[in-house]
């Protein structure tokens, strides 16, 4: 648990019944309240484990008898706890007043259905203040979603986000949805990943975006079904939609043919997109030589996933010759499990000397090995490099790369953050990086060592380090 004067964290599991009896008054003035279970855990299918975290019935009574007299209430979040139908409405009941002023609610993995989307939709037509909700991990159902949008169709309602993500919603919620896009102009931000809405729902939604005046900044269709005949109507989202900076369609069978499709909206004039995740989409070198063309084009494009696409080492060549353009302003660049292998890591290493916007590079999952990572370095190496966060968890990296990558953490002094989880080191290694990182000059901030096994006496020297080098923490 912790407070200030402006936000109370509960983690609830914690507390006893008289502990909750003292804070209770402090739910009463605080203007960002959130009682949660302390660690979310999710299954192998991405699906949360439920955990009771000791909201009851009679807590949730006691939580919107002090919502009531909270005026200064801007945020509630309720995150992971087991309120279901009855419980919500509870809450929500504590929100039904003319002095309520909330922005911000979250109710996601609350076990809501679509039985109890009645009460929260007659709720948002009381609360003008509200702009933003979060209902991921409930499973509301079609029938549900449609309530929840005859809610957000009301005029008093002007919610800008919201997010539906796992909510066992199907192409018939699509166009509910449609027609709340279309009706609301300040609406910004849509989540619907992880639902079966396929082809034909996407489809509806991008008529809908289409014909809605919305100045919508984000839309994430991951894992949607969305096929690369839907990258076609994307495609003219995106070209229509200056406003639109973050565009999320990971999971998703694209392709290259996808891809071709999708980037004459990319290169429109009007587009002004930040961020493109396509993760995991079928993706080849080929597409990746389309999309190159959009990043030489685009100073606006910083943040690009292209993790778990077989992109190879020409794929890799692609990527980093449109980096070394000037045109070419990217910060952040995903591309794990991209079947690289050490022969794409001299491409790499003049990326890391030359660019100088190039801020995060995840390239973890890949064959680079040692020779690959010693390519890496000499990049590092470069006085010019500006580099701050370098992922390399799962690359066949030895102790032999060690020294290498020692040298580097003194002479590179733009490296915060370094991954090395699950790679071949052992005690001979890891001692290389120590001596390297406990000396003044290094400004390395965060060293990940997750799957990696030492001696207890080389545990006592990485507590040591810790201990002496207050800036540094070392992950494992």
């Amino acid at each position: 648990m912790s407070l200030d004067i402006q936000s109370l964290d509960i983690q609830c599991e914690e507390l006893s019944d008289a502990r909750w009896a003292e804070l209770l008054p402090l739910l009463q003035q605080c203007q960002v309240v959130s009682v949660r279970f302390a660690e979310e855990l999710r299954g192998p299918d991405g699906a949360p484990w439920l955990d009771d975290c000791g909201l009851t019935e009679a807590r949730c009574k006691d939580i919107s008898s002090a919502l009531r007299v909270n005026p200064a209430l801007a945020e509630l979040n309720l995150r992971s706890n087991e309120l279901g139908d009855v419980g919500v409405h509870c809450v929500l009941q504590g929100l039904q007043t003319p002095s309520c002023k909330i922005q911000k609610l979250s109710l996601q993995n609350c076990c809501l259905t679509g039985a109890g989307c009645g009460v929260l939709s007659s709720t948002l037509r009381t609360l003008p203040t509200l702009q933003e909700l979060h209902l991921s991990d409930n499973l509301l159902g079609d029938a549900g979603l449609q309530l929840l949008c005859e809610g957000l169709l009301d005029p008093q309602c002007r919610l800008e986000k919201l997010q539906l993500e796992y909510c066992s919603l199907s192409a018939a919620s699509c166009e509910p949805l449609a027609s709340v896009l279309r009706a609301k102009p300040d609406f910004k931000e849509l989540t619907v990943s992880n639902n079966d809405i396929n082809e034909a729902g996407v489809r509806v939604l991008c008529q809908g975006l289409k014909d809605s005046p919305c100045q919508l900044e984000a839309l994430k269709l991951e894992s949607c079904g969305v096929t690369s005949d839907n990258c076609r109507d994307l495609c003219g989202i995106v070209a229509s939609k200056a406003s639109l900076r973050e565009l999320a369609l990971g999971s998703n069978k694209l392709g290259d043919v996808g891809m071709a499709e999708l980037c004459p909206g990319l290169l429109h004039p009007s587009s002004r997109l930040r961020t493109l995740w396509i993760w995991e989409c079928g993706i080849t070198a080929k597409g990746c030589g389309d999309l190159c063309r959009v990043l030489r084009a685009k100073e606006s494009l910083k943040e690009l996933s292209l993790a778990g696409n077989e992109l190879g080492d020409e794929g890799a060549r692609l990527l980093c010759e449109t980096l070394l353009e000037p045109g070419c302003q990217l910060e952040s660049l995903w591309v794990k499990s991209c079947s690289f292998t050490a022969a794409c890591c001299s491409h790499f290493s003049s990326v890391l000397a030359q660019n100088r916007f190039l801020l995060e590079l995840q390239i973890s999952n890949n064959r680079l090995e040692d020779a690959g990572v010693r390519e890496l370095c000499q990049g590092l190496g470069q006085p010019g490099s500006v580099l701050r966060v370098l992922w390399l968890a799962d690359c066949d990296v030895s102790d032999s790369s060690c020294s290498s990558l020692a040298a580097t953490l003194l002479a590179n002094h733009s490296l915060r953050e370094l991954d090395l989880s699950n790679n071949c080191l052992g005690d001979a290694g890891i001692l290389q990086l120590v001596e390297s990182v406990r000396q003044p000059g290094c400004l390395l901030e965060q060293l990940v060592l997750y799957d990696i096994y030492w001696s207890e006496e080389m545990e006592d020297r990485l507590q040591a380090l810790e201990k002496d080098k207050p800036s540094l923490r070392v992950i494992s």
